[in-house]
């Protein structure tokens, strides 16, 4: 059997003494894309946020690439191959394109290697190399904290709600980059607000409500049960 790269086994998290996870399980096989779907407050952030490292549980497992990583660091999952986007990007808006992707070496990769990724993964960011990357569109914002993130050759890449602001049309070539990126062989766990987008490129879907994962399948077979949830329907 496959090791997941990314496996949660009953997970518990609390921000204080409110919790926020009540068991989660969830796993994110190899070269697969993994859609985290469900309502505002659901716990998705968060879950993204233990996978991570930047939120330890309170109790179950957490294990990458079969290994048990229950309080690890940020910084040590990022150099076990466990890179994450947040909503809002995380660029150096005072920065150029060129110098965002400069910032990216210090891993060790050559500038000449990052950059030559980036811009084969994003062929804008090349006509915008030299511009200033707090003037540029959202969109364009987004496809450089993502082009940041490949020049770590990750494993596992956590997307929190890509699309936050974006125009649909914006919204439908990222997700053609997130399909391209996972045929490269990278894993993606993603939140996403517009479940229909994220469906048309997961290999699976988890349904989250309340803390808890319900249900995790191919796409169409928890297509019913989602539209349920977003109609008010399901039980």
């Amino acid at each position: 059997m496959t090791t997941p790269v990314l496996e949660l086994r009953n997970v518990h998290a609390a921000y204080g003494r409110i919790d926020v996870l009540h068991g989660v399980d969830l796993v994110v096989p190899p070269r697969s894309v993994v859609a985290l779907l469900g309502p505002n407050g659901a716990g998705k952030t968060t879950t993204l946020r233990v996978a991570a490292g930047q939120h330890v549980p309170t109790s179950g497992c957490f294990h990458v690439a079969g290994k048990h990583v229950n309080g690890v660091d940020p910084d040590a999952l990022s150099r076990a191959g466990v890179c994450t986007i947040p909503e809002g990007r995380g660029i150096f808006a005072n920065l150029t394109v060129e110098e965002n992707l400069q910032m990216m070496t210090y891993s060790g990769t050559s500038f000449d290697r990052v950059r030559e990724r980036a811009f084969r993964s994003f062929p804008r960011l090349e006509e915008r190399r030299t511009q200033i990357a707090g003037t540029m569109s959202g969109g364009e914002q987004q496809m450089l904290a993502m082009a940041r993130a490949l020049a770590t050759d990750p494993a596992l890449l956590l997307l929190d709600e890509i699309s936050m602001g974006l125009a649909p049309i914006i919204v439908d070539e990222l997700y053609e980059s997130v399909k391209r990126i996972a045929a490269e062989g990278v894993a993606i766990l993603l939140t996403e607000q517009y479940a229909q987008t994220a469906l048309n490129v997961a290999d699976y879907a988890a349904i989250m409500t309340q803390g808890k994962v319900r249900s995790m399948g191919e796409p169409r077979d928890i297509a019913e049960e989602l539209s349920g949830m977003y109609l008010g329907t399901a039980k």
